[in-house]
């Protein structure tokens, strides 16, 4: 897919709406799309990473004329991570006419909120990778049954007799944590679990447990910024334990808060940032995407850009914006040329066909990059 240029993206007011702050009111015809992530939060420069990728998908899309000569307009929605605001997220969409919704990113979110938005008339590309929001509209992202065997491949790779992990009892985390246990401890891999609370400022204690008896292995499976301080405790100990983290850990912010030394110990499930992705689509997307905003992009944004311009597609196809007929050009997307490879939406399960998973480290410059 050929972006934009800069000179292009800027030309006439698609930038306010498209890059700009929400607009509160804008013309009937205007087709409005939500956008749901944790904008503010611990997780906020994850979700605001995501946001950003939409606004430059539709600043190129209106620049263009629009969906079916048709602009765009941005609703931002701040779940802040928070499964107890999932459900307001669907009605503040409803409320400003939104057909389609770009998100929720949390799985504890979305296993609360999807069948609303289904229900709502609100067609779903959501960034869930927990499977129990299978066929909840669609998502352009990794789920955990894809992530899982990568996961278990590398660990057996690594000879490991033994894994202790950290896990946050949240769906996805607990998801993925469950998974990988089940596959290792079928090839004899002896698995012990911690659970590790969100929002601590501490895990010494923690990681001390997982330690007892020299694993292998630890594996954590948390978001960044848990991730992060653990990373941390893992760095002091001077065991020849290895550290596997899984892929809510992978995002720039970890780096900066654990520091290069402790990030540069641990390998990562997952993909990069659109810059150190294989394949020229993903750095055309980087240049534009640091051009628009003075920013590098991040882990998620090429999967929400690629997310709104699958759903300008199957608005397209659809030749407006009824639920039904968007639902199914959806659900039958294939072939897509986008940021982060060709999508293709296999109609059952509303999950891509080929997702790009890697093992990853971290480089000495602090970035996220596929091991050869």
């Amino acid at each position: 897919m050929r972006l934009a240029s800069l000179a292009t993206v800027l030309a006439g007011s698609a930038l306010l709406i498209g890059l700009g702050a929400p607009v509160a009111q804008a013309a009937s015809s205007d087709i409005v799309v939500a956008v749901e992530a944790p904008l503010t939060g611990s997780q906020a420069d994850n979700g605001q990473d995501m946001l950003r990728g939409v606004k430059l998908a539709v600043a190129q899309l209106n620049a263009k004329g629009g969906i079916n000569g048709h602009k765009v307009r941005i609703v931002e929605l701040d779940d802040a991570a928070d499964p107890t605001k999932a459900a307001a997220m669907v009605a503040q969409a409803k409320a400003a006419g939104a057909v389609a919704v770009v998100g929720p990113y949390n799985s504890s979110v979305g296993v609360v909120n999807l069948p609303l938005y289904l229900k709502a008339g609100i067609a779903p590309v959501h960034m869930t990778s927990t499977n129990d929001t299978d066929g909840m509209g669609i998502t352009v992202q990794p789920k955990n049954n894809q992530i899982a065997p990568i996961e278990a491949a590398y660990v057996l790779s690594q000879k490991a007799t033994s894994v202790a992990m950290l896990v946050d009892p949240s769906t996805y985390t607990q998801g993925m944590a469950d998974r990988l246990s089940t596959a290792l401890k079928a090839k004899g891999v002896t698995v012990t679990t911690i659970p590790i609370t969100e929002g601590k400022s501490d895990y010494s204690a923690e990681v001390a447990q997982a330690l007892t008896g020299v694993p292998s292995m630890v594996y954590v499976s948390t978001y960044y910024p848990e991730g992060a301080k653990i990373a941390q405790s893992l760095a002091k100990s001077k065991l020849p334990t290895t550290c596997l983290m899984g892929l809510a850990n992978v995002d720039p912010s970890f780096v900066t808060q654990a520091g290069s030394i402790a990030a540069e110990r641990c390998a990562f499930s997952g993909v990069p940032a659109a810059a150190q992705e294989p394949g020229a689509a993903a750095k055309v997307y980087a240049a534009a995407y640091l051009k628009s905003f003075k920013k590098q992009a991040g882990v998620w944004s090429p999967f929400t850009y690629d997310s709104m311009n699958v759903l300008a597609s199957a608005i397209t196809k659809a030749k407006g914006t009824d639920y039904a007929k968007v639902m199914s050009a959806l659900q039958n997307t294939k072939n897509f040329s986008g940021a982060t490879g060709t999508i293709s939406i296999d109609p059952k399960t509303g999950n891509r066909i080929k997702v790009p998973v890697y093992i990853l480290k971290v480089d000495a410059k602090g970035n996220f990059v596929v091991t050869k």
